[in-house]
């Protein structure tokens, strides 16, 4: 089902009243497409299906219903129902080493993060060598590329001049990798390719339409 606009089932002083109720909880407060927007312990956060926020994991929909993932256990959310989910702190140990991302629009797999702790979206690019990044998402991004190493890759079009250099952080989901190598293309790109530098150190399984990623 396609929506053009936000649905919102809370507004105004409605959402405030939502998120005063539900100071530990989680709300179903409103969707455009597959993102949701939800109110966790008293604050609105929005998010596409794989994405995580607040501790809470938006799932799948069912429906109008949303199913997420908060302290290892699944929910399915009404909306505009609070649930009163347990907001117990994160425990000590190790970090996350698994992240699930669903198929979009295309059967493409996209997934939000951030590169050298800047937001970035990524597209699951099994046929990429390296991390590949547009030249307008670099500048935005902030890279040096001063140092970057100059080089030629073949493309269906002919040979292309390239940059490659290796970046500080590749955080996709919750779980962030360091000193991930990446090329920087002369074109813009509506999204960063998420090539073998950084899938390498995954073992990837798919099940239909969902993509789960476990650290090696």
């Amino acid at each position: 089902m396609k929506h053009t606009r936000w649905r919102i089932l809370l507004a105004g002083a409605a959402l405030a009243a939502a998120a005063q109720a539900a100071a530990q909880g989680v709300t179903l407060a409103g969707r455009m497409g597959d993102r949701a927007l939800l109110v966790v312990d008293g604050r609105a956060h929005t998010i596409a299906v794989g994405q995580a926020a607040a501790g809470v994991r938006l799932l799948r929909w069912q429906g109008d219903s949303a199913e997420i993932e908060r302290d290892g256990a699944r929910h399915l959310l009404q909306p505009g129902a609070p649930s009163q989910l347990s907001a117990a702190p994160a425990p000590a140990g190790p970090p996350p080493r698994e992240i699930v991302i669903s198929a979009g629009p295309g059967g493409h797999f996209v997934a939000g993060g951030a590169i050298n702790g800047r937001a970035a979206r990524f597209m699951v690019d099994t046929g990429a060598t390296l991390v590949a990044i547009g030249r307008d998402d670099a500048a935005r991004l902030g890279l040096d590329l001063k140092s970057a190493r100059h080089g030629v890759t073949q493309t269906a079009n002919g040979p292309v001049s390239v940059q490659t250099l290796t970046l500080a952080s590749v955080r996709v989901g919750e779980v962030e990798l360091s000193h991930v190598g990446a090329v920087i293309l002369p074109t813009p790109m509506p999204y960063v390719l998420l090539g073998n530098s950084w899938l390498g150190r995954f073992q990837m399984r798919r099940d239909n339409d969902v993509m789960r990623l476990e650290l090696r």
